[in-house]
C-alpha cells in the first residue's frame, strides 16, 4: 500500500510542475482566428518581457492595439506575482489586434523572429525564467504550417534552432492595469532604457517598413 500511495504522489508532483514544457496535443478542430469585424484579427505571441515585445508590436502598420498578459499555462486568473513563481505554466504574452488587408499574419512572424534571440532557451536577454520563454500561438491548421515553414527558414538561413515553442491558442489573461503601455508611460525607467529601448532600436533597423510614420 505504502509503495502505491508514494507512487500517486511522485505522478502528482510529475505532471503538476513546471518542468513539464508542453503537455499539451496537438488539435485539428481548433477555433478560427479572433475576428472583432472584417478588418481586424488577433494574434498572440511569448518573446520574453512583454514591456519589450508590446512596443515593438504597437509601432507596426496595420497593428490597432497590443495588449499584455499572460498564456501558455494551465493557471485561472494568473497575476503577475504568481507568473513569477514560475509555477503557472503561464508565460508574459501578448495580444495583437491587427488589420489583415494592412499586415499579415505572415509579417507579424517576421517581425517575432527578427526582434529576439532565437536560439535563447527559457528567456530573452536578461530574463531567465519560463514566464519569459518564446512561445507562437496558432488559431487554426493554416497559421500552424505557416509557422512551421517559417521556422525551418529561420533555421536554414541562421544555422540556429529556433527555441520558440508552438502552442495551439486557448486563453489570454489579461495583465495588471500597470504593465499595459509600459514604454510609453515610463521611458525613463532603467529597465526601458538599457533593455527595451536597445531591443525596440535594434528591431526598428531591420522593419523600417513596417514602421507607422
Amino acid at each position: 500500500m505504502n509503495k502505491l500511495i508514494i507512487s500517486f504522489v511522485i505522478s502528482v508532483l510529475f505532471y503538476s510542475s513546471c518542468a513539464q514544457e508542453n503537455p499539451r496535443s496537438p488539435q485539428l478542430d481548433l477555433e478560427p482566428v479572433v475576428v472583432n469585424n472584417k478588418n481586424e484579427h488577433k494574434a498572440y505571441f511569448a518573446s520574453g518581457c512583454f514591456w519589450c515585445v508590446e512596443a515593438i508590436y504597437e509601432s507596426l502598420i496595420g497593428v490597432n492595439e497590443v495588449i499584455s498578459g499572460y498564456s501558455g499555462g494551465d493557471t485561472n486568473n494568473p497575476t503577475y506575482g504568481l507568473v513569477n513563481t514560475r509555477m503557472t505554466g503561464h508565460a508574459e504574452t501578448i495580444e495583437v489586434t491587427y488589420n489583415p488587408n494592412e499586415i499579415t499574419f505572415s509579417n507579424l512572424l517576421d517581425v517575432y523572429f527578427g526582434s529576439q534571440d532565437i536560439d535563447q532557451i527559457n528567456g530573452q536577454g536578461p530574463d531567465i525564467g519560463p514566464q519569459y520563454r518564446s512561445i507562437i500561438f496558432y488559431q487554426n491548421n493554416i497559421q500552424k504550417e505557416l509557422i512551421s515553414t517559417k521556422i525551418k527558414e529561420v533555421e536554414s538561413k541562421t544555422g540556429l534552432k529556433v527555441a520558440a515553442e508552438v502552442y495551439p491558442f486557448r486563453k489570454f489573461w489579461i495583465a495588471e492595469n500597470y504593465h499595459q503601455n509600459f514604454k510609453k508611460n515610463n521611458p525613463n525607467h532603467p529597465y526601458i532604457k538599457n533593455v527595451s529601448d536597445p531591443r525596440f532600436k535594434n528591431f526598428k533597423f531591420k522593419f523600417e517598413d513596417l514602421i507607422k510614420d
